[in-house]
């Protein structure tokens, strides 16, 4: 049984999808495609940046989606086949799309407007994100609750939780945490995602989900929010209450093994998925569709 997983926002780096492009035209296709719906040159940003453009939440959110789906593309036409869909945070419209619940162009408008809400929310009510290490996620609850507009953002594996808070919140967290000899870093983020301090975006996006029709989910689509399979009439409630919520990835890592999974493949941007996974379950067989050389992987899956 084979888990498709789909990165989030920060995976992203200038040259992503170039030799995806340049050596399959099925990937090639679908970039022209974005361009086409978004009516600028994504491909070149994707391609050529600059990174400063490429970073910014409203571009990097369809440009990780469009990279996603090219690499699924050309690995779909190798012969994998996905029993199971899963991303972290923004990784679920592009597990959306292969789930068949979501067209590529409406996930791409959806995204672009889902990058800007947060960027509109993450300036009117400024804050940031950091990663905890080594401490169990009762621990980070207790020091989210200790401090105080601050909460749990990413259970990403065990030892491994991001919080998200007020700028002050976290400043006084990293202290809490250095003074107990605990280990935490403040991350290169523009706000405090996944908290209750972009209540803002969640709002703008349920306007435009609301003109949106799920379609029918071909492949069972796993929420690393709820950590259970969802059916379609429930994505326009869930992808909203998404960006307030924790992401919950390990925990739907282990309901993945529980359902038989024996295989789980990253596809897109990076490894940083399949590092999770492994620290969630250490023998678990996992590989990276990420770059073209990748590709002769597949091979293992489904030779």
């Amino acid at each position: 049984m084979i888990a498709l997983m789909f990165p989030g926002q920060g995976a992203q780096i200038v040259g992503m999808g170039q030799e995806l492009a340049d050596r399959f035209p099925v990937a090639r296709a679908t970039f022209d495609e974005a361009d086409d719906v978004l009516g600028y040159s994504l491909s070149g940003l994707c391609f050529s940046g600059p990174a400063e453009r490429l970073m910014q939440t409203d571009i990097c959110q369809p440009a990780l989606v469009a990279t996603c789906v090219a690499a699924w593309r050309a690995a779909e036409e190798a012969g994998l086949r996905g029993d199971l869909v899963m991303g972290h945070s923004l990784g679920e419209y592009a597990a959306l799309v292969v789930a068949g619940a979501i067209s590529f162009p409406d996930a791409l408008r959806l995204v672009a407007e889902r990058g800007a809400a947060m960027q509109a929310a993450a300036e009117a009510s400024p804050g940031a994100m950091a990663a905890v290490l080594g401490a169990s996620d009762a621990e980070v609850e207790a020091l989210c609750a200790d401090v105080g507009d601050v909460w749990p953002a990413n259970f990403n594996c065990p030892g491994q939780v991001v919080v998200s808070g007020t700028n002050a919140g976290i400043d006084q967290l990293l202290a809490n945490v250095a003074a107990s000899g605990g280990k935490a870093t403040r991350l290169q983020v523009s706000g405090a995602f996944h908290s209750p301090l972009v209540a803002a975006a969640a709002e703008r996006l349920s306007s435009a989900l609301a003109a949106w029709t799920p379609g029918a989910i071909s492949v069972p689509f796993l929420s690393t929010t709820t950590c259970r399979f969802e059916p379609a009439d429930r994505l326009r409630e869930l992808l909203a209450d998404q960006l307030v919520s924790p992401v919950r990835f390990g925990a739907a890592v282990d309901v993945a093994l529980d359902a038989g999974t024996t295989q789980f493949v990253e596809i897109g941007v990076g490894r940083v998925l399949s590092g999770l996974v492994r620290r969630v379950r250490r023998d678990a067989p996992v590989m990276q569709i990420a770059v073209p050389g990748d590709l002769a992987a597949i091979a293992e899956v489904v030779g």
